[in-house]
């Protein structure tokens, strides 16, 4: 590909975003697109125009952008949670390192690339994007020691930002834990695997255990529910609550009377109290009899101190590790409730099946990687389909062939991924819907860096991708090989995956058209928030971090992408921001749980680099380069290791000095009965049910917040800032 083929992707990519963009700047000033652009109303928005002919509402305007970029990260905290920051930061720390990157390999590396033949250079337009790269330098060539010198800028650069972002991180997710109100889940042990007994039920046994082994500490505990007939008809009945809801304002309008709601909104009201009825019949001391056959071997077992309750999630109960499984139990609106009736030992079989389902969907999709690759070969491509020779010929079809449709079919067949990948990860028996969103981001992760990056590089035929792991010391060599050649397709797939996503992504298609045919269609004028959105990190995380390894590995070898990968995180750090404080709406909080990914991820990216590095140097036949480069590596996993021990145990357990603290101030300010009375409420399965049923047009808060038992108590006023309590969306 030459840079008139570069040139062709940029604009059709550009010309994608500025329409885009100008468009979303345009949609989002009318207020019928109110639930789609500005979900959360946590920041007054002025949508001020009552004469539906003002001409500013239909005139673009960045007014957007700049809110995007004035927002602090307190207000990021405050509409997301601590997750939605630890996101923003993977960004800004993208930035931060690909400006030094850029800086340096763009004034020092990329002239050397360019140099680096004694050749007749073309007009840039028609220079090949291979004179560009490291392989355009001649074999032992003294100018070897600038891509070395940025190779060490750029390791460690990286390796400074990501310790101070780890340790600021940590500080956060420690702040967290200590400055949230309590939460039922820091004084809730899940026990699962609990043995079977003929005479005594799972909750006379869960009783027994506790009281005999925790006699100073336990409290009550809470059974798990086979959901049956009774789940079905809460959920039914929620739905039909959602439609009366939604119908009721427009028969107020109608002076005849209404078919659908039977007249006077008096009748609504008594569905409410029968709602409220059935919730004070579906009772803990109700459900007993009747569903001790449906108990399922797992329960919530509350302790009277935080500490109490990581002692009991963290010691091993029994001397068989599949009898009484205890861990930390997730937030009542994290609880993947479905998920707890499966056995305790069925969990490893699932993983497997899970992993083994994962390797098979990622080497099926070898098919459609190598037929993108095949696009970017012409030969070939003219050689297997004689017919197109004609069409190719073409100047512009041959820049569009080469420079934009590989990436974007790649990127088509790429949207299966986090859906199949979020389908295994329930199937593998995730009892939170953040670690399934973890478990899911992680396989997404390595889909995406295998098929995108590894097979990408060493395609041509399915044959030869499995034989160039013939022998593990052609790995190096082949990468160096493979990569210098293809960083040209990858500065492509920026382009299109990259700056064209972020596009799609600000302006909500599918939100959008469901809105449309909502209000345009159904002719449903009321505002609602079923469709909440949460913030899509399975899907996003492993974006940025694939980009970062491309980054990394083309920097030194190719710079020419770095100028592409900063446009891209520049956007992505307005387009996020965005969307965190006006779209997406905090379901649940794991604490800044996804950054050690991050970390590895970064890590995995750097040593990627540098043996990479290392096996161009040992083809080109630098020995000074290659000898400099080994220390690097070793240099880079010490820090790894060291990293590990400093700051990862902190997201994996919490520290007992924090967690016995917060225990005294508890008894200090007299919370502790209060906290006891609201314990068993909070994990209960059923009457959880109900209690949504009164609630599903509010928007859960964004803190660890109790929930009560009376949800038509009135409210704190601390509560409702933004942050702890999302305005209601049909208001």
């Amino acid at each position: 590909m030459d840079i008139a083929g570069l040139l062709t992707s940029a604009g059709i990519n550009i010309a994608i975003c500025v329409v885009l963009l100008s468009l979303y700047s345009i949609l989002r000033k009318q207020p019928s697109n109110a639930s789609v652009y500005f979900t959360r109303k946590l920041v007054p928005e002025p949508v001020k125009w009552s004469d539906p002919f003002c001409l500013e509402r239909f005139v673009p305007s960045a007014s957007w952008i700049m809110r995007a970029w004035q927002a602090t990260d307190e207000e990021i905290l405050a509409a997301g949670g601590v997750d939605a920051v630890v996101f923003m930061r993977i960004v800004v720390f993208s930035i931060r390192v690909f400006i030094i990157a850029a800086m340096i390999c763009i004034l020092l590396v990329l002239p050397v690339n360019y140099y680096g033949q004694d050749m007749q250079h073309k007009q840039i337009h028609a220079e090949s994007l291979e004179v560009f790269t490291i392989g355009n330098v001649k074999e032992g060539s003294k100018w070897f020691w600038t891509h070395c010198l940025a190779l060490y800028v750029i390791s460690c650069s990286a390796c400074v930002l990501l310790y101070f972002e780890y340790e600021s991180i940590t500080k956060m997710r420690l702040a967290h834990i200590t400055g949230s109100p309590p939460s039922p889940s820091h004084f809730t042990v899940l026990v699962r695997g609990i043995p079977w007994s003929q005479d005594h039920s799972y909750s006379e046994s869960v009783e027994k255990f506790f009281s005999t082994y925790y006699p100073a500490s336990y409290v009550s505990h809470q059974m798990v529910y086979r959901a049956g007939t009774v789940d079905k008809l809460m959920k039914d009945a929620e739905k039909m609550y959602r439609v009366l809801k939604t119908v009721e304002p427009q028969c107020r309008e109608i002076s005849m009377p209404c078919c659908l709601c039977g007249g006077t909104t008096h009748s609504f009201k008594v569905l409410n109290n029968e709602a409220e009825s059935v919730k004070s019949k579906i009772s803990d001391d109700g459900l007993q009899p009747a569903q001790r056959e449906k108990e399922r071997p797992a329960a919530f077992v509350f302790f009277r101190t935080r500490y109490a309750a990581v002692v009991a999630a963290q010691v091993l109960q029994s001397s068989n590790p599949m009898l009484w499984v205890t861990q930390l139990a997730p937030e009542p609106r994290d609880v993947y409730w479905s998920n707890l009736s499966i056995p305790y030992k069925q969990i490893w079989l699932r993983k497997i099946a899970t992993l083994l389902g994962a390797i098979v969907f990622m080497f099926v999709f070898l098919v459609p990687v190598t037929f993108v690759q095949g696009l970017t070969q012409l030969d070939q491509l003219s050689h297997t389909f004689p017919f197109l020779k004609g069409i190719l010929r073409q100047k512009f079809m041959n820049q569009l062939v080469t420079g934009y449709l590989p990436s974007v079919i790649l990127m088509l067949f790429l949207y299966a991924a986090p859906p199949t990948m979020m389908l295994f990860s329930k199937v593998e028996g995730n009892v939170s819907r953040s670690g399934r969103k973890k478990s899911a981001c992680i396989k997404v992760l390595y889909f995406t860096i295998w098929n995108v990056f590894f097979v990408n590089i060493l395609s041509g035929s399915i044959i030869r991708q499995l034989s160039v792991f013939s022998s593990v010391r052609d790995i190096p060599t082949q990468l160096a090989k493979a990569v210098p050649t293809q960083a040209t397709f990858f500065t492509t797939y920026v382009l299109s995956s990259g700056w064209a996503s972020l596009s799609f992504e600000v302006i909500q298609l599918f939100a959008l058209l469901r809105n449309v045919f909502r209000k345009f269609i159904l002719r449903i004028k009321e505002e609602s928030s079923n469709c909440a959105l949460s913030f899509p990190y399975h899907t996003e995380i492993p974006r940025l971090l694939l980009f970062g390894l491309l980054g990394f590995t083309c920097s030194v070898m190719a710079p020419l992408i770095l100028p592409f990968l900063l446009v891209y995180f520049f956007l992505a750090f307005l387009v996020y921001r965005n969307q965190i404080l006006h779209v997406y709406v905090s379901k649940y909080e794991s604490g800044g749980q996804f950054w050690p990914i991050v970390h590895n991820t970064t890590i995995f990216s750097l040593v990627l680099t540098q043996i990479i590095a290392l096996g161009v140097f040992g083809i080109k036949r630098s020995p000074v380069a290659s000898g400099f480069t080994i220390p690097l590596i070793f240099f880079t996993l010490l820090f790894n290791e060291y990293c590990r021990q400093r700051f990862s145990p902190v997201f994996k357990r919490s520290p007992a000095q924090v967690l016995i603290e917060m225990d005294r101030q508890d008894e200090q300010c007299g919370r502790v009965e209060e906290i006891y009375d609201q314990l068993r409420s909070a994990y209960c399965q059923f009457p959880l049910i109900a209690r949504d049923l009164s609630t599903s047009q509010d928007l859960s808060t964004a803190g660890n917040t109790w929930q009560n038992k009376d949800q038509g108590s009135s409210q704190d006023p601390e509560s409702l800032k933004p942050g702890n309590q999302l305005v209601k969306l049909n208001e």
